[in-house]
């Protein structure tokens, strides 16, 4: 039992804290987390309140101090230095010593009599004398044999009012008066490509040298140089497992197939294998490995897709019939999302009396290719799974391989997809892919960076995807996907494409009101021409290289709107407080036509002077333009440039070669 009834001092309030403390927060490795709580005690003595955070498995809690910030909020903050699990607790007292030195200036200022007062603050360091080590002991006692000094010879208090004694008392409080809040709160801290990264999709079987031929993992080494020299350092790979022919479907999803048709790669499973299994036709296990270890060497991780469905003949079908959900009629189950039907999946039966075995090879199915050097998993549809699965499948694989990272292919209701994220997912698809208007996007991005949501779901963008092609790129052409890409890579710190579809401008829809791609790749092998000369691939090279040499750009919940007055631009600024890189993005949203307006910027916070021009220079062109004031015109033609990604300088003059007016900027 306490020697004192409990602490006086209540901790109230604590974020962030995801569901009271039920899931954790992420961060990458070098972040910052902010913690903010309300702390309050009866009476009016000053409290002195500490943040305490330690790696999770270490004994020895760090301390931070916290600062008051007016009607009881306290903050602090502290940095995650390494990948892995963080906890964190704030703890608060009363501060005896600190409360009694300040009531004691006050009297000193009004000349009253501090002889019995400076007694009291001596008898204070003389009790924390006796909670501290010998070496600190020695020192407090010395204090206040001092102040003890000061109080019978009538000298002007030094030692009563310096700064030393506090800091020292302040070390060793009363164990019994202390409120530490409970439990600690939990810190996912993931490396930095979880939190920056750039991801190129394209189909393993597309990349043979001639058109007709399937390719093979040795042809996919020879486009690494391809993507890596346009900036991605995540190469995500479709399923590349042997594929079911029972059912198989055909081109454009048809559900009668042709000779030579070579099947969707989400059909898993033939005689051949299953999930732990490489189709023929791409090449053996070995050669994956090859294309691994030489992904590296170009700057690339190999990310695979990991889809928990079968083909009807996956072995697991035969071996375990009780993984799947069996008709009336004798026949299992096949995957539906009405109106649309998938004959050639089956999907599986979670919750079934065999479900240890089935979760546990499911487990082995990640740890098979963890194995082969894959640390970067894309996660089919995982909202049709249950949750429990997914919490512990990633929490004790993570605690293994805390260097995984898991995106969520889920789109699906909003509380689901930020579910999974809780959960565990490192990176989640959003629903960027369908936000085409500006005010659909700015809506968006306030929810992710002014939520809660910021605290522990990581958007990644996609313009688009095999199964995606939005109205806007199918209808706007060229500009449409020179606008998504800037939006996606400016907006978010992960984001990714389905190429060569993108960087080719592939648009058209299988039919009028239909996202899916005529002749799409799902059902067929392709031959891309990347070397054409409308290709993307200038522009996507220069978005990429200034993602990588912009610290601002490096992370997402940065972003502030700034005001236009011309509802076809979007317009928002990108900062980093450490460098002071101020960027400001502006976009037309009009792949047709050219726009223009007014922007206000809010000068204050871009720490420019109202009475100073300044200079902008578009990092897409190199172009300089001299502006002066709040509002500065903007005017984007979709058909030679439909967007700006603007660094702003504060210079006294117009920098040599800046302009007033150039493409209708100024």
């Amino acid at each position: 039992m306490n020697e004192y009834p409990a602490p006086r001092v209540v901790i109230e309030d604590i974020s962030p804290s995801i569901d009271c403390g039920r899931f954790p927060i992420k961060r990458v490795v070098g972040q910052h987390v902010e913690v903010q709580a309300d702390v309050f005690a009866d009476g009016h003595e000053e409290l002195t309140v500490v943040l305490q955070y330690r790696p999770v498995g270490t004994g020895k809690w760090f301390f931070a101090p916290m600062k008051h910030l007016g009607n009881d909020k306290w903050q602090g903050w502290f940095e995650v230095a390494c990948v892995g699990e963080y906890e964190y607790t704030i703890s608060a007292w009363v501060d005896s010593f600190g409360t009694w030195q300040s009531r004691l200036l006050k009297r000193l200022e009004a000349r009253q009599d501090v002889t019995v007062e400076l007694l009291i603050g001596a008898e204070l360091l003389e009790a924390a004398s006796r909670r501290a080590p010998r070496h600190d002991a020695f020192k407090l006692q010395d204090y206040a044999r001092r102040i003890r000094q000061e109080s019978g010879n009538g000298t002007p208090p030094e030692v009563s009012v310096s700064a030393e004694p506090r800091e020292l008392e302040s070390r060793y409080p009363d164990e019994n008066l202390i409120t530490t809040s409970t439990p600690a709160l939990r810190v996912t801290v993931d490396r930095e490509r979880a939190g920056f990264s750039a991801w190129y999709e394209m189909f393993p079987r597309s990349c043979a040298p001639e058109a007709g031929q399937h390719g093979t993992f040795k042809d996919c080494e020879a486009w690494l140089p391809y993507v890596a020299s346009m900036g991605f350092d995540v190469l995500y790979l479709p399923p590349i497992h042997p594929i079911g022919m029972t059912a198989r479907k055909g081109r454009n999803n048809s559900v009668t197939f042709e000779k030579g048709d070579p099947g969707t790669p989400w059909a898993i499973g033939s005689p051949e294998g299953g999930h732990k299994s490489i189709h023929p036709e791409l090449g053996s296990l070995e050669d994956f490995q090859s294309l691994v270890d030489s992904a590296r060497n170009h700057g690339l991780e190999v990310a695979l897709d990991i889809a928990f469905q079968c083909s009807p003949d996956h072995p697991y079908v035969q071996q375990h019939p009780k993984w799947f959900r069996w008709r009336p009629d004798g026949t299992v189950q096949y995957a539906e999302n009405p109106p649309k039907k998938y004959q050639d999946i089956y999907p599986i039966e979670f919750m079934n009396d065999e479900w240890e075995s089935l979760w546990q090879e499911l487990r082995d199915v990640f740890q098979f290719w963890i194995d082969h050097g894959v640390r970067i998993f894309r996660v089919d549809n995982p909202h049709t799974k249950p949750f429990a699965f997914w919490e512990w499948v990633i929490t004790t694989l993570k605690q293994e391989y805390p260097d995984l990272i898991f995106l969520s292919e889920a789109f699906t209701r909003p509380r689901v997809m930020a579910r999974l994220a809780k959960l565990g997912f490192t990176q989640s698809y959003t629903y960027f892919t369908w936000r085409r208007s500006k005010w659909e996007l700015l809506e968006y991005i306030t929810e992710l960076t002014r939520t809660d949501l910021a605290e522990y779901f990581r958007p990644n963008f996609w313009p688009n995807t095999p199964d995606i092609l939005m109205d806007y790129l199918q209808e706007g052409g060229r500009a449409a996907f020179e606008a998504r890409l800037v939006l996606a890579a400016t907006l978010s710190s992960n984001y990714g494409i389905y190429g060569p579809a993108f960087e080719l401008c592939v648009n058209t829809p299988r039919e009028h009101g239909s996202e899916e791609y005529l002749d799409s790749e799902k059902y067929e092998i392709k031959h891309w021409n990347v070397d054409s000369p409308t290709s993307l691939r200038p522009l996507i090279t220069r978005v990429n290289q200034i993602r990588r040499e912009s610290v601002a750009l490096r992370q997402t919940n940065n972003v502030a709107i700034e005001h236009t007055d011309n509802d076809m631009l979007i317009a928002y600024r990108k900062w980093d407080e450490e460098t002071s890189e101020q960027l400001l993005i502006v976009v037309n949203m009009d792949p047709r036509f050219r726009q223009a307006g007014w922007i206000t910027l809010d000068l204050n916070a871009l720490g420019v002077s109202h009475e100073r021009t300044f200079v902008v220079e578009d990092l897409l062109t190199g172009q300089t333009y001299e502006w002066s004031g709040s509002r500065n015109y903007v005017a984007l033609d979709p058909s030679r440039q439909p967007a700006h990604i603007l660094r702003i300088a504060t210079l006294s003059s117009a920098a040599p070669g800046a302009t007033q007016a150039s493409g209708g900027t100024r």
